[in-house]
């Protein structure tokens, strides 16, 4: 048995916990405050939220960790419930998307903890204290390219493992385009990452493209399709988006959007130089979309291959396999 905390911001950690249970051949149990989602094949342990206090105090440990609010019953509950699930299910191990706070309350109980590392800036004490004590880091983007989190010990550095993007949709296979006029399919993002004022701009600009917004009030959970039929996606520069577009091979414009560590700008920067097939703006830009689209449908989607192969999710798996004890063999009569 290992458990998987997903960190309930946002859809990636969801994503990719999905993922990797699937390819596992042992049980994962699922601790968040997400309830239980459609298709989990495991248990489930639903944790107390510990973000409703309107004005919490003493949340940074001085600095020493990111979240941990004084006095509030959803935090108290919430480890003490964790802590109760391991000493119930004594799990061979601990994948931590991502929590400073899970990952040294798994480990102070004795149980290893695989970290994941989000891009950006991670040099601040906290993220030091958290990778620390993790026995192995995973890092989703491919081996070769700049590591999109900076700010790593050297000895944080060595147990990292990139394991490329991890996309829950395969990568798909050339397709002819389909009739009618091109397309243009906007990631926005759970919280609907964009300026509408910018995108009503941007369709205005180019009346010879159908636009599919996908994102904040239109929110699906299978944007699948609309990727794949797209012939350029606008997206943010979240990790979960840009697998998904990565593995429909498709070019995008890439907006970052301002996020805590510098998350996205790190991302954007290292696709800005890697010959990828993305155009990357610092902001959304209000002008100049039909060119932009233009530039951005010239693009070989095809280029996305060094960045999500298909296989992230079973290298992850690789690196969780490689953390749990050797089992008995065997004895023969």
């Amino acid at each position: 048995m290992i458990g998987y905390y997903v960190h309930h911001v946002g859809a990636g950690h969801l994503h990719r916990a999905t993922a990797l249970a699937e390819v596992l051949d042992l049980p994962v149990t699922g601790l968040s405050s997400l309830p239980r989602p459609a298709g989990w094949r495991g248990p489930w342990v639903e944790l107390p939220r510990d973000d409703h206090d309107p004005a919490p105090t003493g949340v940074d440990a001085n600095g020493r960790l990111h979240w941990v609010p004084e006095h509030d019953a959803g935090l108290r509950g919430r480890m003490a419930r964790l802590s109760a699930w391991i000493g119930e299910a004594a799990p061979a191990l601990l994948v931590s998307d991502v929590s400073v706070e899970v990952s040294l309350l798994a480990r102070l109980h004795g149980v290893p903890v695989l970290g994941v590392v989000l891009p950006g800036d991670r040099s601040d004490d906290a993220h030091r204290l958290g990778l620390d004590v993790c026995d192995a880091l995973v890092g989703l983007w491919p081996e070769g390219s700049p590591d999109l989190a900076t700010g790593l010990a050297e000895a944080q550095r060595a147990r990292l493992h990139r394991v490329g993007a991890l996309s829950r949709f395969p990568v798909a296979a050339p397709a002819p385009r389909r009739p009618g006029p091109r397309r243009v399919t906007v990631l926005a993002g759970r919280g609907g990452a964009f300026d509408p004022a910018v995108l009503a701009a941007a369709q205005e600009q180019t009346p010879d493209w159908a636009w599919t917004l996908l994102g904040g009030g239109t929110w699906v959970d299978d944007p699948w399709r609309a990727v794949v039929d797209a012939d350029v996606v606008v997206t943010h520069a979240g990790q979960n988006a840009l697998a998904e577009v990565a593995a429909a091979r498709r070019p995008a414009v890439v907006l970052p959007q301002d996020r805590p560590h510098a998350e996205q700008a790190t991302t954007a920067s290292v696709l800005a130089s890697g010959g990828w097939p993305v155009l990357v703006e610092p902001t959304a830009p209000a002008d100049g979309w039909a060119e932009r689209l233009e530039r951005a449908a010239a693009l070989d989607g095809s280029a996305w291959a060094g960045w999500c192969d298909g296989h992230a999710a079973e290298r992850f798996a690789d690196v969780v396999r490689s953390m749990l004890p050797a089992r008995p063999r065997a004895v023969s009569a």
